[in-house]
């Protein structure tokens, strides 16, 4: 266990902070992200705010696990100060530029933070999901550095993301929602968004604490509810008429989708006791790791059909679709990072071994796949082909996104070192 526990905070320490503290945004605030795969080129010094939010999370939570102990200040070379600085500078950034005159988040931002149209025509406002990361960062900056502005700040722009839900008002790029479907990416970021939420204004005995967590419940129960089907498979489209149930959208499977999403359940329902949904959960982790994992090449498909293989059923000429097909055997960065933390979380959970076993089997194609093989770049080639070698393609955002692998190894050390030793 100590050396698993080395292992990562030598990663965290050696290879990603150093690549992420060169991309800082000293000036302005915030971060770049526009870089190619390798991570050798910045391409634009646009910042999309999918990003800037996230990164705040990741700084504020990397500031907290170093007062807590769980961080070296001196082996990372920043003080848990200077990361709430940076992130403190990030938020004020938002705050004065990312916000339109309907209280939503703009897409995407130049440097200095002018607005920006992503898709040319379309508005700045193109998807919740970029609001939702906002609230994100603000909910841990505020509850890092015990800032009740930037607190009641997330908590108004979650309330506004729940009103344009309910009247079905959102966008979701890069991800839009084909007509005649329901998405579980929905009900999945809203409950990792409310139960952020929540421990940050439950930590700052807010009154509001309680009711967010009800939130965070009520998605964590739709997701378990109506998106998992009875053969353990967590459906990403699920067709609204029985005509849908043969498309290629309704008979695909995103398997590290699907393991990202269960971390956050087994979080939510460890908080509220209910063991029958960690046993659940536990059976769609597992489900999705045998669908999804490649035997010949290892690694996780992108997108695989709901019986295994390559993604097939009738087309409705839909973009989605073309993503899917395009992309399914990638083995992109992210579905792996969470696998790590997700088999590590499941095994503790429930004590089966199983998930040890998949662990290990992850870590060793990860750490041979992934990490850029130059020590003085850094952190990972995040998109690769099927057989693992780089790609230069657009997966979603035009981004060399920092947050699915340093939230994945921050929470991992934070549970390593909770573990006896």
């Amino acid at each position: 266990m100590n050396s698993m526990l080395s292992f990562y905070r030598d990663h965290l320490q050696e290879s990603l902070w150093p690549f992420w503290q060169r991309a800082l945004d000293r000036t302005h605030g915030g971060i770049y992200t526009c870089f190619n795969n390798e991570g050798t080129e910045l391409l634009s010094t646009d910042k999309f705010t999918w990003s800037q939010g996230r990164f705040v999370w990741i700084l504020s939570r990397m500031a907290r696990m170093c007062r807590q102990g769980l961080l070296d200040e001196k082996q990372l070379g920043w003080k848990a100060d200077d990361m709430l600085e940076h992130a403190g500078k990030t938020v004020s950034f938002l705050a004065k530029h990312v916000f339109l005159d309907n209280g939503n988040c703009a897409y995407l931002l130049t440097e200095s933070g002018e607005k920006k149209e992503f898709i040319p025509g379309q508005g700045y406002d193109l998807s919740f999901y970029a609001d939702g990361f906002v609230v994100l960062g603000f909910a841990e900056y505020a509850r890092a550095q015990n800032d009740s502005e930037a607190l009641e700040q997330a908590l108004k722009l979650y309330r506004s993301i729940e009103a344009r839900l309910e009247a079905g008002s959102v966008r979701s790029e890069p991800y839009p929602v084909p007509d005649g479907f329901a998405s579980q990416s929905f009900a999945m970021i809203m409950l990792n968004v409310a139960q952020e939420l929540a421990d940050a204004l439950m930590a700052a005995s807010h009154p509001a604490g309680p009711e967010i967590r009800e939130r965070s419940k009520h998605y964590m129960n739709e997701i378990m509810d109506r998106f998992v089907h009875e053969d353990d498979l967590l459906t990403e489209l699920l067709p609204l008429h029985e005509s849908g149930r043969d498309t290629l959208l309704a008979r695909q499977i995103a398997p590290g989708h699907s393991i990202e999403c269960m971390w956050f359940v087994l979080q939510e329902a460890r908080k509220l006791g209910r063991p029958e949904l960690i046993e659940k959960a536990g059976r769609v982790i597992k489900k999705a790791f045998q669908i999804g994992w490649d035997g010949a090449y290892g690694g996780l498909y992108r997108y695989v059909d709901r019986d295994g293989g390559e993604p097939r059923g009738r087309q409705i000429n839909d973009g989605y679709e073309s993503l899917i097909c395009d992309t399914w055997d990638m083995k992109i960065w992210w579905p792996h990072s969470e696998a790590l933390y997700t088999f590590l979380l499941g095994h503790e959970l429930t004590q089966d071994e199983q998930f040890q076993h998949m662990y290990e089997q992850m870590h060793q194609y990860v750490f041979r796949t992934f990490p850029h093989p130059d020590p003085l770049v850094g952190e990972w080639i995040q998109i690769r082909d099927r057989q693992g070698q780089p790609v230069q393609k657009v997966v979603a955002l035009p981004v060399k996104d920092p947050y699915h692998i340093m939230r994945n190894v921050l929470l991992t050390i934070e549970l390593l070192a909770a573990r006896p030793s």
